[in-house]
């Protein structure tokens, strides 16, 4: 019963300051409510905007927490993530998208994903958003979901299979996987993740298909990915193959392997990130990949 005081408190807190629940994480969008057959889909997506004082660099990315595909870490990947972008000049979307603990596999996971794509793109100019320089970030599973919308855009158009005709490419502008699932192949998969999307006997045809090593399309957009040697969770391997696949299309990417690290550190400020500096090599990366364009 403790557990709860204090979530109960801050949430008492902001209504009786007179601050929507929403004002420390972005408001809300729906991505589903004007979707005939998808309006009890509750699926949303925070928008944090750029702080004030900050110069606003244009860009905007997508943040995909994880969670094994079953529930997500909404705030230490999510929330969290989006702060640290937004004081940095880029609007960032926390999505919020479907999973296994609520009874969806796939494909409402990349439905969501496609959708958040579009309506940041449609909404562009509203947002101060740069449509060119529309990326996705994603953490574990939620690494899985950014590669996914990097490699699925065209193969796997899950809107359009839902009558929704967009104008917009869904094709992200640059990928962040970190300390991502990559394959679903035996013996590398993220067993856990691999049922949660896929149901728990899926067949090798299907492994295949969601193995993103061997889904890399010539137009795969620019990926940057990060992993450490000590990951307990997911198989850093995972990783190591899916650069391997990257350079072998001619790919423009980069693979950040660190030897220690662990797992789940998302964009925490701890002693690995003081040390090993990721973040700030990963932001140099955007500025040359992502801004200069």
């Amino acid at each position: 019963m403790k557990k709860n005081i204090i979530p109960v408190f801050l949430f008492f807190l902001l209504f009786t300051a007179g601050y929507p629940v929403w004002a420390w994480i972005g408001k809300p969008i729906k991505l589903w409510k004007n979707v005939q057959g998808m309006k009890e889909i509750t699926t949303e997506m925070y928008m944090n905007r750029v702080k004030k004082g900050v110069e606003n660099t244009g860009a905007a990315v997508i943040v995909c927490p994880g969670g094994s595909y079953h529930h997500l870490g909404i705030i230490s990947e999510g929330h969290k993530t989006s702060d640290w972008f937004a004081e940095r000049g880029v609007t960032a979307f926390t999505l919020r998208y479907r999973v296994a603990g609520n009874g969806w596999r796939h494909p409402a996971m990349l439905q969501d994903v496609q959708r958040a794509i579009q309506i940041v793109r449609e909404n562009a100019e509203e947002y101060g958003v740069n449509p060119d320089k529309i990326g996705v970030i994603g953490f574990s599973a939620g690494g899985h979901l950014a590669l996914m919308a990097g490699a699925f855009f065209s193969k796997h158009d899950e809107l359009k299979k839902l009558g929704i005709e967009h104008t917009v490419s869904i094709r992200p502008d640059f990928v962040i996987p970190v300390y991502p699932v990559v394959s679903m192949t035996d013996g590398l998969a993220h067993e856990r993740s691999r049922r949660s999307l896929l149901g728990k006997n899926p067949g090798e045809e299907m492994k295949e298909a969601f193995s993103m090593e061997k889904q890399i399309p010539q137009d795969m957009p620019p990926v940057y990915i990060v992993a450490t040697k000590d990951d307990t969770v997911v198989d850093y391997r995972n990783s190591e193959v899916l650069y391997k696949a990257l350079t072998e299309k001619g790919i423009e990417c980069r693979l950040a392997l660190y030897e220690t690290g662990g797992h789940g550190f998302g964009m925490k400020n701890n002693k690995f990130a003081e040390e090993s500096r990721w973040r700030e090599s990963m932001w140099e990366w955007m500025q040359t990949t992502v801004f200069k364009r």
